[in-house]
């Protein structure tokens, strides 16, 4: 959970990086909340719960996908490629499925290789 908050802490950040355990940590509790969500909706006959939930996580959504491009070394504009039937789809799987790109890059340092970093005490 504290992987969901994190995203939702940086909402609207679109610079930096994102690793893909903060990324697919995010996607996964986000489809939880929307089932639940979903099921508590369609049993008190309201399905518009999910849909506001859906609305209220779509900035930070948008914001930890382009972040995931940045760590694989893309511009966050590679998002709109989901655009195209199917092979955008696909496209934008593979990408967040892709590890990061080894050492800083133009958006900033590797944040795997940071959480690496044994603290100094």
């Amino acid at each position: 959970m504290s992987w969901f908050v994190e995203v939702l802490k940086k909402y609207a950040v679109f610079s930096g990086r994102a690793r893909r355990k903060e990324y697919w940590m995010y996607a996964l509790f986000v489809v939880i909340i929307y089932a639940v969500l979903l099921g508590i909706g369609i049993a008190i006959k309201a399905p518009a719960i999910a849909i506001v939930f859906y609305v209220a996580i779509l900035l930070p959504s948008l914001a930890v996908g382009v972040r995931r491009l940045h760590d694989i070394g893309r511009s966050g504009w590679w998002l709109l490629f989901g655009i195209v039937p199917l092979v955008g789809g696909i496209t934008l799987l593979v990408f967040a499925c892709t590890d990061s790109q080894p050492g800083a890059n133009q958006y900033g340092p590797n944040p795997k290789e940071a959480d690496a970093v044994p603290a100094h005490v």
